[in-house]
């Protein structure tokens, strides 16, 4: 029977090793660990050696392995950010400017809908099987199996959009019931005296109403009935809210407060439909800040929430905790009402 003779099987060249750690440093004249530095911790490393670093890994198309490295500082380098909705603009800027913030620091985000607290649970016990080193999450409203899970988990957490006297770990955004008060003492002093709500049914919206209506009672002024209808935000709600206001009582509010920009938009367009001015005949006034509202006509009246400062500090909350440095767990970014041309 004949033998068969073996033979060599050589790789193609086009099957090169992967580039290395050590490869990359070699080629940049560092060390490897200031490769990992400029990578991963790029606050350790001076601007020019980050860029320096940067032109020959794209160069030399180098692919750091995240898991070996994960498994051996037990560091991720990976940021879940826990959204109630993607669908709504309102939350774009704090999280653009969070993502941005912690990309530049060598850490990738990861973003969940949570569909307003109603899967947070779930989403929650997903991420953390990913090891995150940090996780955002809005506002302060969690179920007790959501808290118990995050204090045995030993991850930083920033509850952003919201404070409470009660912090998981980290807060920073502002006061809803502020917010309600400062629109009705705001507006009551410019002689709205008949102020309504055309709002969707989520916890913080609420909490902003309650601010408005009590502010109201203490100063003794009529309140419209408000007109509370299910998520999302949409122009539809806003057209269906103020129908609703106005087959109560024809008479036009001076003033409706809406849940968002959004919500507002259609009020604006409901009261179009009807003959009524804006803000002539009905002031609205939105809350976000959002682009739309901006460039609308009649430029909408809204409650910024200060987004981008609050992405700001969401953001270095963590990098502080990450660095072990002190960090305050009530961070307040505030609030501000801007008046355009609907009210």
């Amino acid at each position: 029977m004949a033998r068969k003779s073996r033979r060599s099987l050589a790789l193609p060249e086009s099957a090169a090793l992967p580039v290395t750690v050590t490869d990359v440093a070699k080629q940049a004249g560092v060390s490897p660990i200031t490769v990992s530095r400029a990578l991963h911790r790029p606050e350790l490393v001076s601007k020019a050696t980050r860029e320096r670093v940067l032109e020959v890994v794209r160069r030399m198309d180098y692919r750091p392995n995240l898991l070996a490295g994960s498994l051996a500082t037990s560091r991720s380098h990976l940021v879940a950010i826990l959204l109630p909705t993607i669908a709504n603009s309102i939350y774009a800027n704090v999280v653009h400017t969070a993502i941005d913030r912690l990309t530049e620091a060598g850490y990738q985000s990861l973003i969940g809908p949570t569909g307003y607290s109603a899967e947070e649970e779930t989403l929650l016990e997903a991420i953390l099987g990913r090891r995150p080193d940090g996780i955002i999450l809005t506002g302060t409203l969690h179920t007790p199996a959501c808290r118990d899970r995050l204090a045995n988990a030993g991850v930083p957490v920033v509850e952003a959009w919201d404070l409470s006297d009660h912090p998981l770990d980290i807060q920073v955004g502002f006061s809803h019931e502020a917010v309600g008060k400062q629109v009705a003492e705001h507006f009551l002093a410019k002689g709205c005296l008949r102020q309504a709500i055309v709002s969707v049914d989520d916890p913080r919206a609420r909490r902003r109403n309650q601010g408005l209506k009590q502010a109201l009672l203490d100063a003794g002024a009529p309140q419209m009935p408000e007109v509370i209808l299910p998520l999302p935000s949409t122009w539809e709600v806003g057209r269906r809210g103020l129908a609703t206001l106005l087959n109560t009582d024809p008479a036009p509010p001076d003033l409706v407060f809406c849940s968002s920009d959004t919500v507002a938009l259609g009020v604006i367009a409901e009261a179009s439909s009807r003959g009524l001015r804006v803000p002539q005949d009905l002031r609205v006034l939105g809350f976000g800040d959002t682009q739309n509202g901006r460039f609308a006509w009649p430029a909408l009246s809204t409650v910024s929430v200060n987004s981008p400062a609050m992405g700001e500090q969401v953001a270095l909350a963590l990098l502080r905790r990450f660095a072990q440095q002190p960090t305050e767990n009530r961070v307040d970014t505030g609030f501000e009402l801007i008046e355009r041309a609907s009210t």
